[in-house]
């Protein structure tokens, strides 16, 4: 497996353009840009590298704040665990935790002086790739479940009961791990071996360091974000026609109606999804077309990575999860209950 930490040092070795060197003006003229590249990578300027870890640790404590909570109630109380759409819910909200966890760990690695090994380097990387596309296919199944239960309410319950939901579950964990593997097996037998100068478990820079590849190495990023990107096109599209479906019903006359309210969450929810996508794309044509250098490409995929992507990870719980009755009740009840215990004790005294 240490073809995965290998790719990355290989790109690293191809040739960068001279015009780079002109353009980027933080490249020191004395120095090949190579070597000032990897001289970053090796000795980042640790004052302002460390500021994109607020973003992920604040993020992470915000999902920790209330995600646990959530599946607590959703697997404790036996009719919302009987419902598709909760039980979706709690595998999203799983799946953005566990990232959230992961990449947060992926980026104090990167900018201290410890390192991980080459074999927990490459799982690492596996499952943020794992749970990111866990997360987002399972959102797709989502918007599916609500497209159903609106438009076919009646045969609802026979297309997707609870326990073909269950399967389902596990049917997106299996995808989440076949994608990024696809990926892994194409980099394994297209890459030759070479030596790794160069050993980092920076996303960002990976990233970067991507867009120097291959033919193989390019088509892998692009057929990434194209999937990426049609993952979202399609909740998107379900959305619309949803609207447009329930248009009729009345419940969109009220600005501040509930599915009115439900409806713009949802929408922010899905423009922070797009809005990374849609940055990275942008990066990697100006990149390409040799518009910035390889370090404004690292500070690019350090602002996408550690503030765009996560974002709406921390915010779903919020926007989303409690939107719940159900679990949004439970919460009132379970401080309404917590209070009582404080208090009563010093009232009877």
């Amino acid at each position: 497996m240490n073809f995965s930490l290998c790719v990355p040092a290989r790109i690293l070795n191809e040739t960068i353009y001279y015009r780079e060197l002109v353009i980027n003006t933080t490249f020191s003229l004395e120095k090949p840009p190579l070597q000032s590249l990897q001289e970053w990578i090796i000795y980042p300027p640790s004052s302002k590298t460390k500021m994109f870890l607020i973003p992920p640790i604040v993020c992470l404590t915000a999902a920790i704040l209330v995600i646990p909570f959530i599946l607590f109630v959703i697997f404790s109380r036996d009719n919302i665990r009987q419902e598709t759409r909760y039980l979706l819910l709690a595998n999203a909200l799983l799946c953005d935790l566990i990232y959230l966890i992961l990449y947060a760990v992926s980026a104090v690695f990167s900018v201290s002086s410890f390192s991980l090994s080459k074999s927990a380097c490459v799982i690492l990387l596996f499952l943020l790739a794992m749970t990111y596309c866990g997360g987002l296919l399972t959102a797709v199944a989502m918007v599916l479940d609500i497209y159903l239960a609106i438009l076919w309410p009646l045969h609802y319950i026979s297309i997707l009961p609870s326990s073909r939901a269950k399967k389902l579950i596990l049917l997106l964990w299996v995808s989440s791990g076949i994608c990024p593997g696809i990926i892994f097996l194409i980099l394994k037998v297209t890459q030759k071996p070479s030596t790794c100068p160069v050993e980092n478990c920076s996303v960002p820079i990976i990233l970067v360091m991507t867009l120097q590849g291959d033919e193989a190495v390019k088509f892998c990023y692009v057929l990434s974000i194209s999937a990426l990107l049609l993952c979202l096109s399609l909740i998107l599209c379900c959305y619309v026609i949803l609207y447009f479906k329930t248009k009729q019903s009345g419940i969109w006359k009220s600005i501040f109606s509930r599915a009115s309210v439900t409806f713009l969450m949802h929408h922010i929810i899905l423009f922070f999804h797009f809005t990374p996508l849609l940055a990275a794309v942008v990066e990697a044509l100006l990149y390409v077309n040799a518009i910035i250098g390889p370090q404004t490409g690292v500070w690019v995929s350090l602002i996408i990575c550690n503030v765009l992507i996560i974002l709406p990870k921390a915010l779903s719980p919020y926007l989303c999860g409690l939107r719940y009755r159900e679990i949004s009740s439970s919460l009132k009840f379970f401080l309404r209950w917590k209070n009582t215990t404080v208090v009563s004790p010093a009232l009877s005294t």
